[in-house]
């Protein structure tokens, strides 16, 4: 093998006619005749490597011959851009080894299967070209999450994930012993991060949120990565242009670094090109009107005189959200929800009391709410009756009290979920391909 100092296969474009050493895991291989293509995944992408025998000599093409699929190997060739495909490169193969063959079939062979096989073997799975894209779009979105808040004036604060309390309700919580006390997996980290701005103006935190919901939709997780951002200072209004600006910076970052992954992916990136600003804003009594309207025209189409009109004071369901965002080609905004179905921190309107000061952001093309947030109550004595009225543990709220004894201000933010803006921003089905190990109703494993 030559001496060469082994490259990665993104590195390709300032390597066309040299020699290189590629090194990696054979994802695919075919053969015709007296040529063998071998194609290697090296974790950075993929090429073609074309080995012909007269090049090589019978005893490397022979080895070729039998390497297994995932099998990690050395491949040494002149690299040469394909005469039709800008951007796409294969190696002219002139020597070969094999550094460690698998010690039996690999269970994921090009054929199709089944998606509980696939994720009963998800650590492998991880390894396929589409489930690398999605992963790689997933890194983008997350590392743009980061770029905007820090450059925005932001403080990174990281919230705990053993709490003490409930923030969206205590039907949804993990429970678990922490040294004898009940303690539960955190739902979000928001209420610390209104502690957060209270010393710093402008705070986040990014990690792992916990549900423990028996849903089985294509839109949940028990486990899920999610951002909140809080500000002080800021009112709904303000809430709601820092959410436009957010989904369309991280939306513009992807197509600018992840048109390749979009492609693998299949995506309409027409699609996502329309996510620019101003997004519709709506409110809730509009949205309940497009949901009437619909029924209305499923009644006369179906002639069926039982389907009832949507009732006020619900919260939408994912079928409603999906009629709803239907009609726009952007991300649409519904904002001041009925009170009674959103959390007991929201800040009442002071122009109808029914309603809270909220938002929801629901994504385009279906994928359902991927922004919840809102102004937050900053009196104390409407805070203690919220807390009694949904009858939440006084004594775990005590310090978040606090934050209205010494110093209250109004304050606004909102949760991102990562899982629903990937499986959006990717056009995926379900979120279980969203991250790299899914955790499920019925599902803990790998």
């Amino acid at each position: 093998m030559h001496d060469q100092p082994v490259i990665a296969t993104s590195d390709l474009s300032a390597h066309v006619g040299s020699t290189v050493v590629l090194r990696g895991w054979l994802y695919n291989k075919r053969s015709s005749g007296k040529l063998h293509f071998l194609e290697l995944r090296d974790g950075f992408g993929t090429v073609q490597c074309v080995m012909a025998k007269s090049d090589v000599g019978d005893e490397v093409f022979a080895a070729a011959d039998k390497v297994t699929q995932e099998s990690v190997i050395d491949v040494v060739g002149e690299v040469k851009a394909h005469p039709k495909r800008a951007g796409v490169y294969e190696i002219a193969a002139s020597a070969f080894r094999v550094l460690a063959s698998t010690t039996g079939e690999y269970p994921i062979s090009p054929k199709e299967h089944g998606t509980d096989f696939l994720m009963d073997h998800r650590h492998l799975w991880l390894r396929s070209r589409r489930q690398h894209a999605i992963l790689r779009v997933r890194h983008t979105i997350i590392q743009a999450v980061r770029d905007f808040f820090d450059g925005r004036g932001f403080t990174l604060v990281d919230a705990p994930v053993f709490t003490p309390n409930a923030c969206e309700g205590t039907s949804t919580l993990f429970q678990t012993d922490y040294h004898g006390e009940k303690a539960y997996l955190t739902q979000s980290g928001q209420l610390y991060m209104e502690a957060a701005a209270a010393a710093f103006g402008k705070a986040y935190c990014f990690g792992p949120t916990f549900r423990a919901e028996k849903s089985k939709t294509r839109r949940h997780l028990a486990e899920f990565w999610m951002v909140e951002p809080e500000v002080a200072f800021m009112d709904l209004a303000g809430d709601m242009d820092l959410a436009e600006d957010f989904l369309c910076f991280i939306v513009e970052r992807v197509l600018e670094r992840r048109r390749p992954e979009l492609a693998v992916l299949e995506r309409d990136v027409g699609k996502l090109e329309a996510v620019k600003k101003p997004f519709p804003r709506i409110r809730y009594d509009e949205a309940v009107a497009i949901l009437n309207e619909a029924r209305a025209e499923k009644r006369k189409m179906a002639g069926e005189s039982e389907i009832p009109d949507f009732p006020w004071g619900e919260d939408f369901g994912g079928e409603d959200e999906t009629i709803i965002s239907g009609r726009y080609d952007r991300p649409v905004m519904i904002h001041r929800y009925p009170a009674q179905v959103k959390a007991f921190y929201m800040k009442r309107d002071p122009t109808d009391d029914r309603l809270a000061l909220c938002v929801d952001v629901l994504a385009p093309e279906g994928y359902g709410e991927v922004i919840g947030g809102g102004q937050r109550e900053d009196d104390l004595a409407t805070l203690e009756r919220a807390i009694e009225a949904h009858r939440l543990p006084p004594e775990a709220f005590g310090w978040y009290l606090d934050l209205r004894r010494y110093g209250t201000f109004p304050h606004a933010g909102f949760g991102l979920g990562i899982e629903r803006s990937v499986a959006w921003i990717c056009g995926l089905p379900h979120v279980r391909e969203t991250i790299p190990f899914p955790r499920m109703l019925n599902r803990l494993s790998p």
